[in-house]
């Protein structure tokens, strides 16, 4: 009975091995509790959707491990350092959030673990990195974006920057905004802070108000984003609003109401108003409705999508779901049709691709366009 049981239990570990090697796992790591959940969840859909469609690679199984990062920088470290110790990870997709990325990518780094940024726009998380890529454009982009299409298209001269200093990406892409703008011939008026969480903007609105700006460009992610412009409309600010692609949110007019009309901001090259879509961002918009009918397609959402075709796209190219093999392919990608955009990787393994303009128009959200930044 003994040796039975014994063969019984190498069978079950022998089969076990088997189902593993059949396995690739790969690791997602997204805030999805504390001030940027939102975003993080709609991340993480577009990641679920893609490995929905695309199962396996390889003829493997693709397992997705999931991690919440809640948020916070040193739960961030934490979430990739469980991955790669206890999940035996060969791949990471996140996160969103400039701060959490950088975090995370630390301990990646050191692993020698490949991870691909889904919205993680600061030049910083990339930088003097060998396994960190990313999906969207980075803040130097998109802050020239800004202030082209400010300056070009808007004929505005005149800005004031409300920036959360507890915060790399609004920190950097105000830098970037402000240096683009006064290139172009723009003037700064005023120049605030405030930290995140903050929910009181009255002090920074009123002062911003008695200098008489065009505009105010505001980095901030949506939580804050929302409070800032209920509070300017409701001190009487008749200047507009231009954000950055961490305030492309699909509830945007059902929690802003008619505060965010005229609401103007950067973001990836999709949004279900486009026109002339690309087939790609049309299976997805498609295949969305039916994966969440209660849910309108959505920009982060496409990211987590492309974040998760890439990762795939590399193990394919690179043969084998091996670290450093996937490290290699990614850094070689050229040209693979992504929701936002054709996508390649630039020597700083950053994706290179165009920047769209939303706009707030008659209560619903516009794509006005593409902007080429100056």
């Amino acid at each position: 009975m003994k040796k039975f049981c014994f063969a019984v239990m190498v069978l079950l570990l022998l089969t076990g091995a088997a189902f593993a090697a059949d396995t690739i796992k790969v690791g997602v790591y997204l805030p999805l509790t504390g001030q940027n959940a939102f975003g993080g969840q709609l991340e993480l859909e577009g990641v679920q959707l893609a490995n929905q469609e695309y199962p396996e690679v390889l003829g493997q199984k693709v397992e997705l491990v999931v991690v919440d990062n809640k948020s916070d920088k040193v739960e961030s470290a934490n979430a990739v350092q469980r991955l790669i110790d206890n999940d035996k990870v060969v791949a990471i997709i996140g996160t969103y959030g400039s701060s959490l990325a950088m975090a995370g990518g630390e301990v990646a780094e050191a692993a020698g673990i490949p991870c691909m940024g889904t919205s993680c726009t600061n030049p910083l998380v990339t930088e003097g990195k060998k396994y960190y890529f990313r999906a969207c454009f980075i803040d130097p982009f998109q802050g020239a974006a800004a202030a082209t299409y400010a300056i070009k298209d808007l004929g505005f001269k005149k800005a004031a920057v409300l920036i959360d200093v507890g915060n790399d990406y609004s920190v950097g892409l105000a830098g970037f905004f402000e240096k683009s703008f006064t290139r172009l011939g723009g003037t700064i008026v005023s120049k605030l802070n405030y930290m995140s969480g903050d929910n009181d903007f009255t002090a920074q609105l009123t002062e911003i108000i008695s200098k008489q700006p065009d505009f105010v460009f505001f980095p901030a992610y949506f939580a804050e984003g929302a409070i800032v412009l209920k509070q300017a409309r409701e001190l009487g600010a008749t200047f507009n609003f231009i954000g950055g692609d961490a305030m492309d949110n699909p509830e945007i007019v059902t929690l802003g109401g008619d505060a965010v009309e005229g609401f103007m901001h950067t973001t990836f090259a999709y949004d279900p108003s486009m026109p002339d879509m690309p087939e790609i961002a049309k299976h997805f918009t498609d295949a969305w409705t039916k994966f969440k009918p209660d849910k309108e397609p959505n920009v982060n959402a496409a990211l987590g999508y492309d974040s998760y075709l890439l990762i795939i796209d590399a193990i394919k190219r690179a043969g084998k779901a091996e670290p450093q093999a996937i490290r290699d392919a990614l850094e070689a990608t050229k040209d693979v049709p992504c929701v936002t955009g054709i996508t390649s990787m630039n020597e700083t393994h950053d994706a290179e691709k165009e920047v769209g303009i939303v706009k707030i128009q008659g209560g619903k959200k516009i794509f006005a366009g593409l902007i080429a930044p100056q």
